[in-house]
């Protein structure tokens, strides 16, 4: 059965242009000329989707979506939209609608996006979004990537909401949240989401690139590029030829790589270092930022004009510390990953332990509760409860309850204070230390060798340091 499009634009002749050419391509069409005939047209017949122009003589985009989706919260409209109008038009895809194209419209451009819009994968987003509200989240969050993708808050609600309303579309993300909130989990469920879950994802660390070798890692190179470009290599952009490119810490980027990651975004074309041959670039872009780049570019640290290019749609990632109806479900569910990864049942959690994870801040949010139950899990008997013994010292200490070692015997209080003190100042010694040389790592831009050589240690003392404070902090 042909599909049926309302078309809504106070243009007669484009609505009669843009309708022959639809119905010569198999679907079935209906034209308004205003915003509030086309209300009335759908009101008295439903429609698999609706092309609107933005700006109509009666009402713009943002009245038009408020009002059909009144009448049905499914409807699926893409908008026509002048250039002026761009900045207004994302709003409607917060809104709900399914994409926007600017004008002057091409018409395969409409056809192709129109397939999309009632292609399989959409009308199963349809009817996932008929169903209650927690149905979209345990979908989501069992898709694969969805790791951390979990929980009941507002907080977690809202970021539910989001990639629900950005995944289907081409937009270019832009992904902000302290460490440790699951940025490429996201990005990766937004990718599962999309028209692009068939094609690769692919991620890449941009504060782990030195300058030099940026450009080879994004691009690719030819063999004799540069010294030590034994051979061609792939880079990330053809690696995820398709599908979706996610940039974590794109902050870290030089400026002059920026400026050419921006032609690259713009022009769909890119080429390897050392090479003249143009590769077109097909893919999804998504950033990831500690640093809020609007910042970053008002102090030169980062072009504004690539960052107007990349927030095209922003999601704020919750801390943990927001999402405390979360802390037990995910605290539950990283037990039975860790339990599965060490081949040994644990009973659960204590009471005490459960109170301490729901007071604790969680600085290191959803990386740093990972880490806390595999821990535990590690240091729990089989078929136990994991209780205050199996936690780390700051966990209790912020409880308020202090921090017990067991022992075999009870202790005198002098002494269990004096090993109390003791542990807690080598513990903020070990803090220390860490923290030292993470600041110089990032000077030097994770270089390792030149971080030991500013250290005044050998690399192999810096890497046991790195592997002690990772398995103990």
């Amino acid at each position: 059965m042909p599909k049926k499009i309302l078309i809504i634009d106070d243009d007669a002749d484009l609505c009669m242009l843009l309708s022959r050419f639809l119905i010569k391509n198999g679907y079935e069409a209906d034209t308004a000329h205003s915003g509030n005939k086309g209300i009335g047209k759908y009101k008295a017949e439903r429609f698999d989707a609706v092309i609107a122009d933005f700006r109509l003589g009666d009402m713009d985009g943002l009245q038009l979506i408020e009002k059909l989706k009144q009448l049905d919260s499914r409807v699926i409209i893409l908008f026509i939209t002048g250039y002026s109008d761009i900045r207004q038009a994302t709003e409607v895809i917060k809104l709900g609608a399914y994409d926007y194209i600017p004008k002057p419209l091409i018409p395969e451009e409409v056809l192709n996006i129109l397939r999309q819009m009632t292609a399989t994968n959409f009308v199963r987003r349809r009817r996932l979004m008929e169903t209650s509200d927690e149905a979209p989240h345990q979908e989501l969050s069992a898709r694969p990537g969805g790791d951390f993708f979990i929980g009941s808050a507002e907080a977690t609600r809202s970021l539910y909401r989001q990639v629900e309303v950005v995944a289907p579309t081409n937009y270019s993300v832009l992904l902000y949240g302290e460490s440790g909130t699951g940025k490429e989990v996201i990005a990766r469920t937004i990718h599962n989401y999309s028209k692009r879950a068939d094609q690769p994802f692919v991620a890449l660390d941009c504060g782990t690139l030195s300058r030099e070798l940026a450009g080879s890692e994004l691009f690719g190179h030819v063999k004799g590029a540069f010294t030590g470009a034994l051979q061609d290599k792939v880079g990330h952009f053809e690696m995820a030829a398709g599908g979706t490119l996610f940039l974590d810490e794109i902050a870290n980027l030089s400026l002059d790589v920026q400026a050419v990651l921006l032609r690259t975004i713009q022009e769909r074309v890119f080429k390897r270092v050392g090479s003249s041959k143009e590769m077109v670039a097909d893919i999804r872009i998504i950033v990831a930022s500690n640093e809020n780049l609007k910042t970053a570019y008002q102090k030169g640290k980062f072009r504004e004009d690539l960052y107007h290019r990349l927030n095209e749609f922003t999601i704020q990632l919750p801390p943990l510390r927001d999402r405390t109806e979360d802390i037990r479900p995910l605290a539950e569910f990283f037990l039975k990953k860790s339990c599965e990864e060490n081949e040994k049942p644990v009973s659960g959690f204590s009471e005490n332990v459960l109170r301490a994870f729901q007071q604790y801040p969680w600085y290191g949010n959803l990386r740093e509760m990972r880490n806390v139950v595999r821990r535990a899990v590690l240091l729990t008997p089989a078929n136990a409860l994991i209780d205050e013994s199996a936690l780390l010292p700051e966990l209790m200490e912020d409880m308020g309850t202090g921090y017990t070692i067991i022992h075999d015997t009870q202790p005198a209080a002098s002494e269990h204070e004096g090993a109390k003190s003791t542990a807690v100042l080598k513990e903020a010694s070990a803090r220390a230390e860490y923290q030292a040389i993470m600041n110089v790592l990032q000077q030097v831009n994770f270089n390792k060798k030149k971080a030991a050589e500013l250290l005044k240690i050998d690399r192999k003392t810096l890497y046991n340091k790195l592997k002690l404070f990772r398995e103990t902090l």
